[in-house]
């Protein structure tokens, strides 16, 4: 398999709407553009195409050990509560259809690739070309394109299937990385295994 769908932060914490998110700007957003239901279908489209699906989300122990201090996008999650592992924030949104088989990768920092296993993932299937989507599409969405890019992959953005905290940071986010990949439809994408 030379392309995969990684399917960024797409967990209950952030985008279920009885999660801590589902009323924050951010879970009106996912509503408004109905990211989870695109979504879910994507990951069919992929599946149907034979392109391997793996899922990303960020997580920290119980005792929140390897959450930063210091850092503005988590430091409040202890007192919150929120990605903690183990508990039902953390796991992929039930709509989207996580199996057995999807690889999962547990982060924890904004990008997936920072002291994670994705990166030897992707090298060991052979993967050339990477399709994402996700929230926020400011953090995560932009991390994964950018870090992509720098260890040379074919990055492809659904971008219908991503959400910011507001319809403007959105488009902004897609401007700023339009240079580093290419955006598509998930109504328009043909998955594509490269063999």
């Amino acid at each position: 398999m030379s392309s995969i769908y990684l399917v960024l932060d797409m967990q209950n914490d952030l985008v279920h709407a009885g999660g801590p998110n589902g009323k924050s700007p951010l879970g009106e957003q996912v509503v408004a553009r109905d990211v989870v239901n695109k979504t879910a279908r994507a990951i069919a489209k992929a599946r149907d195409a034979g392109v391997p699906v793996a899922f990303v989300r960020v997580g920290f122990s119980p005792d929140y050990r390897e959450c930063p201090k210091g850092s503005a996008v988590f430091s409040g999650a202890p007192a919150a509560g929120i990605f903690k592992l183990g508990a039902w924030g953390t796991e992929i949104h039930p709509a989207l259809g996580k199996r057995e088989e999807d690889a999962l990768i547990t982060k924890h920092r904004v990008s997936p690739f920072y002291a994670t296993d994705l990166e030897v993932l992707l090298r060991t299937l052979g993967v050339k070309r990477i399709y994402c989507s996700g929230v926020a599409s400011q953090a995560v969405v932009q991390a994964t394109v950018r870090d992509a890019h720098d260890r040379d992959f074919d990055v492809v953005v659904l971008e219908d299937c991503c959400a910011g905290p507001s319809a403007e940071e959105h488009r902004n986010s897609m401007q700023s990385i339009a240079r580093f990949c290419r955006t598509e439809s998930s109504e328009a994408m043909r998955f594509e295994t490269l063999i």
